[in-house]
């Protein structure tokens, strides 16, 4: 009977350990509620990210404790919906009281290095639950405890909403110097930038291809506006997509990335044409009603949204795919210019002077709602671009004689600049 008792014992124990990694490596129980992040009120969530403690020692100090709590925290207040309980309140120690200082969650880290390889273990506490919500375990290179932090922020943002995080995409920008505009690629918190092109000329209009692996640009240095691709897998190749002519401007990507939608001026009008994904035309979309440019092409490929000053000044309109029929979209504002339609749903945002001033909309470009105002300061809103959620847009706003890049929800709220680059920073693309 003994040994029965002592038998059950044992497998109860192996079935409560068991049933305990099953709740680390899993996201979320089935039944949590997800939060909105989309709402237009919302109470931000209160985090703790306390100071990450390193298990390994031995002759390393706790010299990544702040940085990689640090890093953690940025990420995940980036995304608009997270405060990060200061340090100050309770001293970076992981033994707080979370409840009593008012935290929602903490995240508990820690860390250990060999020679160069680093291993990170977070989990993800629900303070009034006190009960683990997610835990994970990543490895690599000290250089890419970034990416570990960036990617174990965005579980959190899925555990917490129901949707993967954006803290591991990234953002791509023209940047000037002087004369010379060149493409430079970031993460979102500028911890890690890269210059794409060495043309030393005036290179624009960057576009990821969907996948994130290859980008297209439009470049002045071979004496014509011609497009052009490089794999950003590497830094050296680079293959021209369209050199006719006059404009190859500003490429609008299909979902799957075997088509696009350009500006060709290679019959003397800028018209929308339909190019494969070699750069072959397929079909003419506009032909000599007015300046046709920036096309932005809805996810599900039935629809472009594009502007043209065929009645006068820049307006927008709406392309049907399917029979080729143009409306016009906006009645209001001096210009509108520059659409940008969001991954996840029928929203588009764009540029409209009012006032002398370029102010940021959004609109529903299939039902014809009213545009919704969503920047007010008075200095110009140029060049926005979606997240990949949808949650966020990035432009460029200017400066005196400089601009930046910054970043707001969709709602309007969490204005901020995201970088402090030298230089100044137009035309930003989120990956997608």
């Amino acid at each position: 009977m003994m040994k029965y008792i002592l038998k059950k014992l044992l497998l109860g124990s192996l079935f409560s350990i068991l049933f305990f990694f099953w709740l680390m490596n899993n996201s979320i129980a089935a039944d949590r509620v997800y939060l909105d992040i989309s709402a237009p009120e919302i109470r931000k969530i209160n985090i703790a990210v306390p100071l990450f403690q390193n298990k390994s020692l031995n002759d390393q100090k706790q010299h990544l404790d702040k940085d990689l709590a640090d890093i953690l925290g940025q990420a995940l207040q980036f995304h608009g919906i997270i405060s990060i309980l200061p340090f100050e309140k309770y001293g970076g120690s992981q033994a707080a009281d979370w409840k009593r200082l008012g935290s929602d969650y903490t995240i508990l880290g820690q860390y250990a290095i060999s020679a160069n390889a680093l291993k990170l273990e977070m989990r993800l506490q629900d303070v009034a639950g006190d009960e683990i919500v997610i835990g994970k375990t990543f490895s690599g290179s000290i250089d890419q405890k970034n990416q570990m932090l960036f990617k174990f922020c965005d579980n959190v943002i899925e555990a917490l909403t129901g949707k993967p995080g954006i803290a591991a995409t990234q953002i791509v920008f023209v940047n000037r110097d002087n004369t010379i505009k060149e493409v430079f690629l970031t993460d979102i918190l500028g911890k890690s930038l890269r210059q794409i092109t060495r043309h030393k000329h005036l290179t624009v209009s960057p576009r990821f291809i969907p996948g994130g692996l290859f980008l297209s640009y439009t470049s002045y240095h071979s004496g014509n506006q011609n497009l052009y691709i490089t794999d950003l897998r590497q830094d050296k190749t680079t293959q021209a997509l369209s050199r006719r002519k006059g404009l190859n401007l500003a490429p609008s990507w299909s979902a799957d990335g075997e088509k696009m939608i350009l500006t060709l001026s290679k019959d003397g009008n800028p018209d929308l044409y339909l190019l494969d994904r070699k750069g072959e035309i397929i079909e003419q979309l506009t032909n000599r009603s007015g300046i046709n440019v920036s096309p932005a092409w809805s996810p599900d490929g039935s629809t472009v949204v594009f502007v043209s000053d065929r009645t006068g000044k820049p307006q927008l309109f709406a392309l049907d795919m399917r029979t080729r029929g143009v409306r016009r979209l906006t009645f209001e504002g001096t210009e509108n210019a520059e659409p940008s339609w969001s991954p996840t749903e029928n929203l588009i945002v764009y540029s409209s002077l009012r006032d002398g001033v370029y102010q940021l909309f959004t609109m529903n470009p299939l039902t014809g709602a009213s545009p919704k105002q969503l920047t007010h300061n008075l200095s110009h809103h140029e060049a926005p671009s979606w997240s990949p959620d949808g949650n966020q847009v990035i432009f460029a706003k200017r400066d005196g004689n400089k601009q930046a890049i910054y970043g707001i929800m969709k709602n309007g709220s969490f204005e901020r600049k995201l970088f402090s680059f030298p230089g100044s920073q137009t035309y930003p693309q989120w990956s997608r």
